[in-house]
């Protein structure tokens, strides 16, 4: 936990001053809404072109799907490729900073395709406070929405995509959006959008009541609030913490998934980890009739494995999750 506040105070340090008296919302070491309305992120806002990487031969680009709203995907395309499944990436950053273009998100995905040998589909969706929730939501759904395009006009999907092999994968915040729209994808019907499974690393999930060590750790952290007002910011009509988009137990829809498989990915020093844990128990009773797995990362901290890629820790977490996509 020493650890985790000397990397907090770190990050809080080298935002550099914010005059607090043109701040509305101030959620640092993220970002801060000003009284103007003006966003100023301080992190996630770097951003790297498509590529043919160096080291996997994996080649992306960028498509947008959506000419209106200028939502893209970034796709990743292994080499020497024939019809193999796709994995649909929903980014993490608690719905408010990041993008499918982050440099963290191109190094890890151009290793996810090359090691599963599958197409991924990063969404890039649009980010709050700008627009707030739902949109994320529903500009995921849309991107998933277009893997399955009849006739397809994208000759990556087309020439590769094997749609009885299709997963979807979320970091954070993204893996609040995959959950949420696995339950959508039960609405639909198996038949219309097949779901193969879903991967939630260190889900963004939280509450009023704090489980576990979570009220140990939000005070140790010195930013106790932070992750209520995040939440408030991204979607300003919400019910508050304890909407069920954000809070399991008050999901009564929380089975009413379309899959049958779920691995969730948690981290023995994050502060949300004690929220994958209640995710998975609240599943399995939940009269859902899949099979869940839970996988545990010890002495690491939130999203480790994108800010340092090449740990061992890192590699044992990404060999986990492509067991899991090809079983």
């Amino acid at each position: 936990m020493e650890r985790e506040t000397m990397n907090l105070e770190a990050m809080m340090s080298a935002i550099g001053n914010v005059n607090l008296k043109d701040v509305l919302h101030d959620c640092r070491p993220m970002f801060v809404v000003h009284k103007n309305g003006r966003v100023q992120r301080f992190m996630g806002t770097d951003e790297v072109p498509p590529s043919v990487d160096s080291i996997t031969g994996v080649e992306s680009k960028d498509v947008v799907i959506d000419l209106e709203t200028g939502v893209y995907v970034r796709v990743y395309k292994p080499e020497n490729v024939g019809k193999v499944g796709v994995l649909v990436y929903i980014h993490g950053g608690a719905f408010c900073v990041e993008t499918a273009s982050s440099p963290v998100y191109q190094n890890c995905l151009n290793k996810l395709s090359f090691k599963a040998n599958m197409v991924v589909v990063s969404v890039n969706y649009r980010t709050a406070p700008e627009y707030p929730l739902p949109v994320r939501y529903e500009d995921s759904w849309a991107a998933f929405k277009w893997v399955f395009k009849t006739n397809h006009d994208e000759p990556w999907l087309r020439e590769h995509l094997d749609l009885t092999r299709v997963y979807m994968v979320g970091d954070r915040a993204g893996a609040n959006i995959v959950h949420n729209l696995a339950k959508r994808v039960n609405k639909q019907g198996d038949a219309t959008y097949p779901l193969e499974g879903i991967v939630l690393v260190h889900p963004y999930f939280w509450g009023k009541k704090r489980i576990g060590s979570e009220e140990k750790r939000v005070k140790l952290l010195g930013f106790s609030s932070l992750m209520d007002k995040v939440w408030m910011v991204a979607c300003p009509d919400s019910s508050g913490l304890d909407d069920p988009r954000l809070n399991p137990k008050m999901d009564h829809e929380q089975g009413e998934l379309g899959t049958d498989k779920v691995l969730v990915s948690i981290a023995e020093l994050d502060t949300l980890r004690d929220k994958g844990y209640y995710y998975k128990d609240l599943l399995l009773k939940s009269g859902w009739k899949g099979h869940v797995r839970l996988i545990e990362t010890f002495g690491e901290n939130h999203v480790f494995h994108l800010f340092n890629p090449d740990s061992p820790k890192a590699a044992d977490l990404m060999n986990q999750i492509v067991e899991f996509l090809n079983s």
